[in-house]
C-alpha cells in the first residue's frame, strides 16, 4: 500500500480524453466479442503507471481476438477519486484497476457493478482475495494480487527473527548503543499517523476497528475506536513512542522508512512486497517474518488488501468489459506478468504455484499475512483513516494514550453518522 505521486493536470486530462473513448456497445448480447466486433467498440482501461505496462499486450491481445481497439490508461494519482468524478460525468472507463478496499466507495456512488465470475473460475483463487471482493453478498472485482505488511530484517544486523516486539526493541537498542543502526525500528508514521503499518501492533495490544455481524462482515455500528480494547492497544504503543522506548517516531515516514533500512540505518522495517526491490538494489541481506507482537499479547494481524478488476457501471462497453475481467484477468499468464511488474502475491492459486518457486518472498510474505484481517471496504472505513492516524502520531509523540484515542472514536462516530 504504497504511496504514490503525480500531476493531477495529466489525470484530469485523462479523464477529459476518455469521454470520447467508448462507441456504445450492447450490454444484452450475449457474446461480448460479437458484441463489440457489431459496433466497433473500444475498451478503454485505467490503471496505475506499473500495471499499465504489464496490461498492454495482454489487452492487445484481447484486441486482436475480439475485433476491438484497448486502450490502457496510465492514471498516476488519486485513480479511485478520479474514476468517481469521471463516472459520475459519464466519461470514464469500461474498467479499472485499484485496491479492494475502494468497493464500498465504488458502490455508494453507483461506479462499478457486480462481476459475473462463474464458481469453477472463483475457485482457482486464494479464498481470502476472494472474501476480500465481495461485498454485500455480491462479488464485485476479480482479484490479481494479494498484499500485506510483514517485518523484513537486516540478517546481517539482526541474524534471528524477534519472537516479540519487546524482543526487537533490545535488538534494536543494542544496535544503537553499538552504533551499528541510528534507529531501532522503521514503522513508517510521520505526522499524521499511519493506521495501515500501526495495525498490527495495534491489534497485538488488543484494539479492533469494526466488530463483526453474525455472517461475518465488518459491523460499522460496532466501532472498536475509543473502546477500552483501543485504549489498552494504545497504551502499549504508546511505550515505544518517542518518550517511551524510542522505537517508534514520528520522523520514520512513508518517505524515508524504506530507504533508511536499505540504508543500513535500521535492521527492522515493517512493509510490504513493494519494499523488497529496493532492499535488493541496495544489496542487503534480509529475510520476512512476521510482524512480532506484544509479550503475553494477541497475535499481531496485519492488513490483507487485494489488488482487482472492476467494471464500471456506466462504461461504454459492459459486456466487452465482463468478458475482459472474466475471461482474461483470470488467466495465469496476466497475473504472472502483473507480479513482475510488481511482486505482490498473486491471488490465482495457479499464478502463485508457478512464481513461488522462483520467489522464495513469496510464501514468506503469505505465511506473515495468512492470520491477518481483511482491510475493511465498507464506507464506514473513509472516516478511520485521518482520525485514527493523527491519534496515532499524537499518542506515538507523547500525548495521552485514552484522551487521545477516545477523542478520535467520537470524531469517527460522528463521521459515520
Amino acid at each position: 500500500m504504497r504511496i504514490r505521486t503525480a500531476g493531477v493536470v495529466a489525470v484530469l486530462g485523462l479523464a477529459l480524453a476518455a469521454s470520447g473513448c467508448g462507441d456504445s456497445g450492447s450490454d444484452d448480447k450475449p457474446a461480448a466479442g460479437e458484441s463489440a466486433k457489431a459496433t466497433g467498440g473500444k475498451l478503454v482501461i485505467w490503471a496505475d503507471d506499473k500495471r499499465t505496462a504489464a496490461l498492454k499486450p495482454f489487452a492487445e491481445e484481447f484486441g486482436k481476438e475480439n475485433g476491438v481497439t484497448v486502450e490502457v490508461q496510465a492514471v498516476s494519482k488519486d485513480l479511485q477519486t478520479n474514476f468517481v468524478t469521471a463516472s459520475q460525468q459519464g466519461s470514464g472507463p469500461d474498467v479499472v484497476v485499484g485496491a479492494h478496499d475502494w468497493i464500498g466507495n465504488l458502490v455508494q456512488n453507483g461506479a462499478i457493478d457486480p462481476v459475473q465470475l462463474p464458481a469453477e473460475q472463483k475457485s482457482g483463487f486464494n479464498e481470502t482475495a476472494i472474501k476480500a471482493v465481495t461485498f454485500n453478498g455480491q462479488l464485485y472485482g476479480v482479484p490479481y494480487a494479494t498484499e500485506n505488511v510483514a517485518l523484513i530484517r537486516n540478517t546481517e544486523l539482526a541474524p534471528e527473527a524477534p519472537k516479540t516486539i519487546e524482543d526487537l526493541v533490545a535488538t534494536g537498542k543494542k544496535l544503537k548503543a553499538e552504533k551499528k543502526a541510528s534507529e531501532i525500528l522503521c514503522l513508517q508514521s510521520g505526522q499524521n499517523g499511519d493506521a495501515y503499518h500501526i495495525y498490527p501492533l495495534y491489534t497485538s495490544g488488543g484494539g479492533y476497528l469494526f466488530g463483526t455481524t453474525a455472517n461475518g462482515d465488518y459491523d460499522p455500528k460496532d466501532l472498536g475506536v475509543g473502546k477500552p480494547e483501543s485504549i489498552a492497544a494504545f497504551q502499549k504503543i504508546a511505550k515505544l513512542g518517542e518518550k517511551g522506548e524510542g522505537a517508534l517516531k514520528r520522523s520514520i515516514t512513508g518517505e524515508n522508512s524504506i530507504a533508511t533500512f536499505t540504508g543500513k540505518k535500521c535492521a527492522f522495517l515493517v512493509s510490504g512486497p513493494w519494499a523488497v526491490a529496493d532492499a535488493k538494489k541496495a544489496n542487503i541481506s534480509y529475510d520476512i517474518s512476521p510482524v512480532p507482537g506484544f509479550a503475553g499479547g494477541q497475535e499481531a494481524q496485519p492488513f490483507v488488501g487485494v489488488q482487482a478488476f472492476y467494471v464500471a457501471a456506466k462504461g461504454k462497453n459492459k459486456a466487452l468489459a465482463q468478458e475482459f475481467v472474466t475471461n482474461y484477468v483470470t488467466k495465469p499468464e496476466l497475473a504472472v506478468a502483473l507480479y513482475k511488474a510488481e511482486p505482490r502475491p498473486p491471488a490465482l492459486t495457479a499464478a502463485f504455484d508457478q512464481v513461488k518457486g522462483e520467489d522464495p518472498d513469496l510464501a514468506k510474505f503469505s505465511e506473515a499475512g495468512k492470520n491477518g484481517q481483511v482491510l475493511p471496504a465498507i464506507p464506514a472505513m473513509a472516516a478511520i483513516w485521518d482520525p485514527f492516524g493523527k491519534a496515532e502520531a499524537a499518542i506515538i509523540g507523547g500525548a495521552d494514550p485514552a484522551k487521545t484515542i477516545t477523542a478520535a472514536g467520537k470524531t469517527i462516530q460522528g463521521q459515520i453518522k
